[in-house]
């Protein structure tokens, strides 16, 4: 595959629930057409020229080299380091991320720093071997094939997305998922209590709205469609005693 350099790696996040990031990945195969904001900001500031560039993905090859000259100056600042939030760290297909992938979380782990994953690929087995600090999650916002192969087609399919996670959770990790962009009813007719039920062993849940899309603000209802779906997502979790999350502006 392509690869670029880079001269820095980890950053503040700026988001609300999150502390330092990493993106060692330019680009993402599973070409989501939310549309993703990545993809957006990437083209918008000439990262990509097009749809179809996005979906090529370069690896960062000098990013453990970075990694260690950066790590021993921010350890002390670091609460937790997120793969990723502008690509993904476990893509469908490509065998060299998910190797790099995998050694950088141990280059973290080794310095006592946790990681939190979030993919929609298939969180590998291998991760039981790391810290038992860090934390590993999916995006899932449908359990409809067709959806995800519309809406998400380079991704991994839902069930298999579920079943690498309840892998790590039967082993003792903790795991969350994130139902977001969750889309409305113009998009697709679901009832959210399946995905729900499917998700209820997880330790974290957290919902957000579908963002940057006219066919979200077409649907004239979207605004109470929104606050009775996290009501929902809220009275579910605090039956079960899950944590959960709300992202900002998702309830209006």
């Amino acid at each position: 595959m392509k690869t670029i350099f880079r001269k820095t790696m980890l950053y503040k996040t700026g988001v609300e629930y999150g502390d330092y990031t990493m993106n060692h990945i330019q680009g993402c195969a599973h070409g989501c057409k939310y549309p993703c904001y990545a993809y957006l900001m990437a083209k918008r500031f000439g990262k990509v020229l097009s749809y179809d560039d996005w979906k090529e993905p370069r690896l960062v090859s000098n990013t453990l080299e970075i990694l260690d000259k950066e790590i021993p100056r921010l350890k002390n600042k670091i609460k937790s380091v997120q793969l990723c939030f502008t690509t993904d760290p476990f893509m469908c297909g490509y065998d060299e991320i998910k190797e790099m992938s995998l050694a950088a979380i141990r280059k973290l782990n080794d310095a006592e720093i946790k990681c939190c994953i979030l993919t929609k690929g298939i969180l590998p087995i291998e991760l039981a071997e790391f810290s038992r600090k860090n934390e590993y999650g999916i995006t899932l916002i449908s359990l409809d094939e067709n959806y995800r192969q519309e809406m998400e087609p380079g991704s991994a399919p839902y069930q298999v997305r579920l079943a690498a996670l309840r892998a790590l959770h039967d082993r003792g990790y903790y795991t969350w998922v994130s139902v977001e962009p969750y889309p409305t009813p113009n998009l697709i007719e679901q009832d959210i209590h399946n995905i729900l039920d499917a998700i209820s062993f997880v330790d974290k849940i957290i919902f957000g709205r579908t963002n940057y899309s006219k066919e979200i603000t077409a649907y004239t209802r979207h605004k109470e469609f929104y606050n009775k779906q996290a009501a929902i997502v809220v009275a579910f979790c605090k039956e079960r005693k899950i944590a959960y999350y709300i992202k900002r502006r998702t309830i209006t």
